[in-house]
């Protein structure tokens, strides 16, 4: 057989190549799954013993917590044994993890009511806050960070970023039991254009939404303005901006894709954030969810009630965090690149 007839059926060499690239991209991809989900697992551990010695932490006796100081000996003693506090710490939390997994979170000292059924109850409302304020941090955050990113860069409205730098940084460092006083005083109590309470519906959800989302959209639009202002000076941009394309093209194009991974990787965490800040939100608003259900289990030493609280959201945190990092690895391949450096 000649040499042509040989080169003539051998397989063009993007054949060839290609399967070893896939191969290679799944290898990386598995990698970067596999440390991930180890870190996972391993934050969640750190959660399940940090709710498991939160009675184990509390100053003083837990059960004579519970009864009150006048309680007598022995109802102490059967306190101390519903909480299976005269049993080993090792055989406890044996106990603890068994529950866990058959769906037993325990029941509330305080209305008897399994924890289960008041995370169902309460739950729902607090996801509810937090996901209409992260849709106002996305938005507002994302939206104004570019635009005074592209005015920086440009070298106009020197006020309006003069403006931004100093409200960013006053609105960022604002409390959210503030944010939400101001909020009822004025459309509430002064303009009656909103309900004081919140959890009654779309409407009575707005002021909490933007007490939660006020300050970490500040913080998002300042992360934008930065990322936009560096994007905007490199070379190929520079160029393509002297060549007049328009602004339009450049901002989807090139501009946006770039931003868009330094914005959701914040997005997550800020989640979790705003997760937190809802506890004090529903207190000021008096939103029947996690944020009130905990403070009150504190002040009653209600701890099966906190366990589960605490357990809920950390679980919730771990998750999302996962799930921004597996959507980083799909958007952007520099995070599989780094992995392998």
């Amino acid at each position: 057989m000649t040499t042509d007839a040989l080169s003539s059926q051998a397989p063009p060499p993007s054949a060839a190549v290609r399967p070893v690239r896939t191969s290679g991209a799944a290898a990386k991809w598995l990698r970067y799954l596999r440390r991930r989900l180890i870190g996972v697992a391993a934050v969640l551990v750190s959660v399940l013993l940090l709710t498991f010695m939160i009675v184990h932490w509390v100053p003083g006796d837990p059960a004579r917590n519970i009864v009150g100081i006048t309680a007598d000996p022995a109802a102490v003693q059967q306190v101390r044994e519903e909480l299976g506090l005269t049993q080993p710490l090792w055989e406890q939390f044996g106990h603890y993890v068994t529950n866990l997994f058959h769906g037993n979170l325990g029941t509330s000292f305080v209305d008897q009511q399994p924890v289960t059924d008041m995370l169902a109850q309460r739950l729902p409302l607090t996801a509810q806050l937090a996901v209409y304020a992260l849709v106002i941090v996305m938005i507002v955050g994302f939206a104004l960070g570019i635009a005074i990113g592209v005015l920086q860069r440009n070298q106009r409205g020197r006020g309006a970023t003069a403006t931004f730098t100093g409200g960013s940084s006053l609105v960022g460092a604002m409390p959210e039991y503030i944010t939400g006083t101001l909020l009822i005083y004025v459309f509430a109590l002064t303009l009656h254009l909103l309900p004081v309470q919140g959890g009654q519906g779309l409407k009575s959800m707005i002021m909490p939404a933007i007490s939660v989302a006020l300050a970490p959209t500040a913080v998002l639009a300042r992360l934008v303005r930065n990322e936009t202002v560096s994007v905007l000076s490199q070379e190929y941009l520079m160029t393509a901006t002297s060549k007049r394309l328009p602004w339009p093209r450049l901002l989807f194009r090139h501009v946006v894709p770039n931003v868009v991974t330094s914005t959701l990787t914040l997005g997550g965490l800020l989640l979790v954030a705003l997760l937190g800040g809802t506890v004090i939100t529903e207190n000021v608003f008096n939103i029947a969810g996690l944020g009130t259900e905990i403070v009150q289990a504190i002040l009653q030493s209600d701890y099966p009630a906190v366990q589960g609280i605490i357990l809920v959201l950390g679980v919730i945190a771990v998750l999302v965090n996962l799930a921004v990092d597996i959507a980083l690895g799909l958007l952007d391949p520099r995070v599989l690149a780094r992995e392998q450096s």
